[in-house]
């Protein structure tokens, strides 16, 4: 599952989305990690706006004495837990986001020897990652991402992706009912897929 991915530029994002920002936000990590600033696109008011939250919904878990522990991140939803555990987000169109990445990793090779191995969209500078947001208490507004199979050529990989939505459907996911987003539960083209394999050492 996807654990790092870069937003790309503010401006490009701006434009691509052709999205606002209602009040300034400092500009967040090139690099995004669970639990940190990322940029989300949502519908307000029938406009999209661009916003920054924390990414990963917070689960808090219990010790072995019962004590509350510090929340964990969850920065990926399973598509096919949508109607389940994340039901009460997925149903509400409100609540869905567009997150707008330029590329993310994952890890690839032998425990030991596991590289960065960066994805994106062939000539494209951004693309739209099917998200879900809310508000908590622990971080104040979240997001998770939304994660499909992966294409089999590509499944050496992961064999998971983001779910990456086409211009033409972003509106789909931001309003349509739930029954209707299944369409979207599908790996993407691997050659729409620019894969970008490195030497960089997988480091959490």
């Amino acid at each position: 599952m996807c654990v790092r991915y870069q937003p790309g530029e503010k401006k490009i994002i701006l434009d691509h989305f052709k999205a606002e920002m209602q009040r300034p936000y400092n500009a967040g990590p090139d690099t995004v990690h669970p639990k940190e600033p990322g940029w989300v696109v949502r519908l307000n008011d029938g406009a999209f706006v661009m916003e920054q939250m924390t990414w990963g919904f917070p689960v808090v878990l219990k010790g072995k004495q019962g004590q509350p522990l510090k929340p964990k991140p969850v920065n990926n939803a399973r598509f096919d837990k949508l109607d389940s555990f994340w039901r009460r987000w997925a149903e509400q169109p409100s609540q869905r986001c567009l997150i707008p990445t330029k590329r993310y990793a994952e890890a690839v090779g032998e425990k030991g020897r596991i590289t960065e191995t960066w994805l994106s969209v062939k000539d494209e500078p951004v693309f739209a990652w099917a998200g879900l947001w809310r508000s908590s208490h622990e971080w104040g507004d979240c997001y998770t991402g939304v994660m499909t199979d992966n294409a089999p050529e590509l499944e050496y990989i992961h064999d998971r992706s983001p779910v990456i939505l086409e211009p033409e459907h972003w509106e789909t996911w931001l309003h349509a009912p739930l029954a209707d987003l299944y369409q979207f539960n599908r790996p993407y083209p691997a050659e729409k897929m620019l894969v970008e394999a490195t030497h960089n050492l997988w480091v959490r």
